[in-house]
């Protein structure tokens, strides 16, 4: 099975009335309307020998990714986060000291941007730690970013720099984007966006289809890290958990000359009308990103 068919699959038998339901499966949050107001839900795992090392990286720091996780899905759509939620699955014979170090790291990247954690459920079971956390937010003033917003003629852009956060620990400590997201949609009027979990391959394509568009990669203009070693490895590593956007041509030059971010943006490209997703290489070669970045498959 494949991850990302299986959830076409998913969002092909869903239904939804709109008035209740403003956006479901397929994007980095769901939003739902009560009483007027828009709650944006996000729900994401990190397994043991998945998304952190427990005898390696410790407890602590698997509790953390666990909630920075999250907290980049409410990122990917200029989201302020308002609470949270997380299940715990213990292996036999967890320690009583190693169970608090998760809430501590839980709680620790929560508390930063104001997310408390505010229940769950905890459980023992044969198999490795499993944290399951559930984060809910608002718009805060600034309408959602979707993904599926992304015009022909916009420019795509990045923060930071990709690749190696596997590699590294850097899968571990990064930041949710939330402060830049919530400041790049209320100053130069996003069109789509998304966090880089997957690598920037397979997380444009999600936007491009979304979309129902595609793109152009200039090959040289992809802010490959130190970590990762090579394009492809910025490309497909995932992990990085950066923004991916597109906006109008003219404020993303205005977005690149002030640089207003601690964190630095680059336009890696352009959205076009021919749903195929290029990589252009200096030499002006045209490569197929397809097939490029992470997904789970069984």
């Amino acid at each position: 099975m494949r991850e990302f068919d299986f959830v076409e699959w998913i969002r092909s038998q869903s239904a939804f009335d709109p008035a209740v339901v403003a956006v479901g499966p397929g994007d980095d949050c769901a939003v739902i309307i009560r009483g007027g107001e828009r709650v944006l839900i996000t729900t994401d795992q990190a397994l043991d020998g998945v998304h952190f090392k427990l005898a390696e990286h410790g407890p602590e720091a698997a509790g953390r990714k666990a909630m920075a996780r999250n907290l980049s899905d409410i990122a990917a759509m200029a989201g302020k986060p308002v609470g949270a939620v997380a299940s715990v699955a213990v292996p036999k014979g967890f320690a009583r000291k190693d169970a608090e170090a998760v809430y501590r790291g839980l709680r620790g990247v929560g508390d930063e941007f104001a997310c408390p954690l505010v229940g769950g459920d905890v459980a023992c079971w044969d198999g490795p730690l499993a944290l399951t956390v559930t984060v809910f937010g608002r718009p805060g003033g600034i309408e959602p970013v979707l993904r599926s917003g992304a015009k022909v003629g916009d420019a795509i852009c990045v923060t930071g720099q990709l690749g190696g956060a596997w590699r590294t620990k850097r899968h571990l400590t990064f930041t949710p984007r939330i402060r830049e997201a919530r400041q790049l949609a209320a100053q130069y009027g996003l069109h789509a966006m998304i966090d880089v979990s997957d690598g920037i391959a397979p997380d444009l394509a999600h936007l491009c289809d979304s979309s129902g568009v595609g793109a152009e990669i200039v090959a040289a203009d992809v802010p490959v890290h130190p970590d990762a070693g090579s394009l492809e490895a910025a490309l497909g590593d995932g992990e990085d958990y950066e923004l991916l956007f597109t906006l109008p041509a003219d404020r993303a030059e205005q977005l690149l000359r002030s640089q207003p971010l601690e964190v630095k943006v680059r336009k890696i490209g352009l959205v076009v009308a021919d749903k195929a997703k290029v990589l252009v290489q200096p030499d002006g070669k045209r490569e197929d990103l397809a097939g490029k970045g992470w997904e789970h498959k069984t």
